[in-house]
């Protein structure tokens, strides 16, 4: 049997992270890509190749920093790409190996909030996009990071619409009742487990 991919997905503060620990609690394994990224951004072959693009504007003491790195790819698509294309193969390599580690299960989750615009939909069998409305996003990154208003507005400009991303996924979850999203993730999770029913 082999183990399927699902991806899961939604745009900055759609609450896919919430969406993935419940996928957790029912015993599935979750990567997060992101946080995987986070910590490739700190091997030195990355840092060295990081410097190379960006130059001493992306460090503070040596290391990367990854706030002047936001502030630096945030506007400004080109290097946002560059930065993409030193991250993401590391990223691909490391997720494979782990579903390696993680074989015959039934399915596996891949968590991304860039799954869409990196390309790694193509990889999964299947995609979950979290949604949320715009408004309900925005205050939500406010209240988390203590950002603000055009910060939030100006990372959501970088990702795909949702009209977008909903078009190409095969299970959509609207979040905004947490009684409702876990009725939709148990059902999802009950689905994949049991395909043919």
């Amino acid at each position: 049997m082999k183990t399927k991919v699902i991806g899961l997905t939604g745009g900055i503060g759609s609450g896919k992270s919430t969406v993935a620990r419940m996928f957790e609690t029912l015993g599935v394994p979750v990567y997060y890509a992101d946080d995987e990224a986070k910590k490739i951004l700190y091997t030195t072959k990355v840092a060295d190749e990081l410097h190379k693009v960006f130059g001493e504007a992306a460090f503070t003491a040596n290391t990367p920093d990854r706030a002047k790195i936001a502030a630096l790819v945030f506007s400004d698509k080109e290097k946002l790409r560059q930065l993409n294309a030193i991250i993401h193969p590391r990223v691909a390599l490391h997720f494979n190996d782990w579903v390696f580690n993680h074989q015959n299960l039934p399915f596996v989750i891949k968590e991304a909030a860039i799954l869409f615009e990196s390309g790694a939909y193509k990889q999964c069998d299947a995609v979950i996009t979290v949604t949320a409305p715009q408004e309900v996003r925005i205050d939500r990154v406010m209240a988390r990071d203590g950002a603000l208003r055009g910060d939030v507005e100006k990372r959501m400009a970088n990702q795909w619409a949702e009209e977008k991303k909903i078009a190409l996924s095969d299970y959509v979850i609207e979040n905004i009742s947490l009684d409702k999203v876990q009725k939709e993730v148990v059902k999802i999770f009950n689905f994949l487990n049991n395909p043919k029913k």
